[in-house]
């Protein structure tokens, strides 16, 4: 499993959905996000991210983060966020 399948179906699970639930709520397959759960598909596309973070009562920050991608608002600004990472992190 990745990252985010493990988060994701922690967080199902916790809620007490159904992956068949979840992926009905979610108007997918419940074997695409099933292969998405256990790593054998990537992370899906922003929009299911931010749905299914809504669904898991999750920010959205966090599904992305564990997806290892940069949420929408912000993948405008990586350099930016890049140079506060080196800054803060140059003088630790």
């Amino acid at each position: 499993m990745t990252p985010f399948g493990n988060y994701v179906r922690s967080k199902r699970e916790e809620a007490g959905i159904t992956l068949t639930e979840f992926a009905k709520r979610l108007k997918i397959s419940p074997a695409y996000w099933s292969r998405i759960e256990t790593g054998r598909e990537n992370p899906p596309k922003d929009e299911l991210i931010k749905e299914a973070a809504q669904i898991l009562g999750v920010t959205e920050d966090d599904l992305f983060i564990e997806a290892n991608r940069f949420p929408p608002d912000m993948q405008q600004d990586v350099a930016e966020a890049v140079r506060l990472y080196r800054k803060q992190h140059k003088n630790t």
